[in-house]
């Protein structure tokens, strides 16, 4: 038996081939169900091409686009159930710019996207694809896409965001509903002095520890009580000098120590 595509339609790149796809429907794997099916494929070719040619100013050449347009049309052609009572149009014109959106994110991210975020957008995508031949008048939600997808709730809404993760955004751009220009640079912090010193301490704590105890005094009253020297002398019953000496032994001890612990 040999059923044949139909090509009167109000649009050239809309032919009615809900006769093909029905026979199509019915068809085991075989040549048979092979030539319908190139038959529908090349019939809805020209559309497939209009949608590829909305994105030519993109940077990508056109005749890839062309390929991937083909690839989102096959794709379409093999997922479609007439008997969901939705126009093959209505289907394919999403899962072929689907495609064609997938090419540019998978091969233009302007970041690194793991490859697992890639494929949770993938499935997330085509699972809400699905859904829309059975929902009508709103979006598939979390729940519904989670349980088509067989996902997690968590993993669809990751799959979600990464739809909308294209491109960056740049850390100068103006924060929506933000006064006097405010951006994402003026949220970001810098580099806290304070982490040095906390390495530095925790390297000389347990050389210090080990000093004898009015060193250990004097090091502190000097460094964490910002004593002067003649403060230090006077309250130790001590020359200056003879404290100035102790300082400077005691920095060249420790610091000497800690260099040989970090070559060891």
């Amino acid at each position: 038996m040999t059923t044949h595509v139909s090509t009167k339609h109000p649009h050239d790149d809309a032919p009615d081939t809900a006769d093909a796809f029905r026979r199509l429907a019915t068809l085991p794997d075989g040549p048979e169900r092979e030539a319908i099916r190139g038959r529908i494929v090349e019939a809805w070719l020209p559309m497939a091409e209009r949608l590829a040619g909305r994105f030519r100013s993109r940077g990508e050449s056109y005749e890839d686009l062309r390929q991937v347009a083909a690839l989102g049309l096959v794709k379409a052609v093999d997922r479609y159930d007439p008997e969901r009572g939705n126009a093959f149009e209505s289907y394919a014109v999403p899962t072929i710019t689907g495609e064609i959106k997938r090419h540019f994110r998978d091969h233009m991210w302007t970041l690194h996207v793991p490859r697992r975020v890639q494929d949770l957008r993938n499935r997330v995508r085509f699972a809400a694809q699905d859904l829309s031949q059975t929902i009508s008048g709103r979006r598939p939600t979390v729940a519904e896409i989670a349980e088509h997808a067989e996902l997690s709730e968590e993993d669809v809404r990751v799959g979600l965001e990464a739809l909308e993760s294209f491109t960056a955004l740049s850390l100068d751009a103006e924060l929506p509903g933000s006064e006097d220009g405010y951006s994402l640079s003026d949220a970001l912090g810098a580099p806290d002095p304070a982490l040095d010193t906390v390495v530095d301490r925790e390297a000389v704590k347990e050389r210090l520890a080990a000093l004898p105890e009015r060193e250990r005094a004097i090091l502190y009253m000097r460094f964490f009580d910002d004593m002067t020297q003649s403060r230090i002398a006077e309250q130790l019953g001590i020359s200056q000098m003879h404290v100035s000496r102790l300082i400077s032994r005691c920095c060249t001890r420790v610091r000497e120590q800690v260099l040989r612990d970090a070559a060891a």
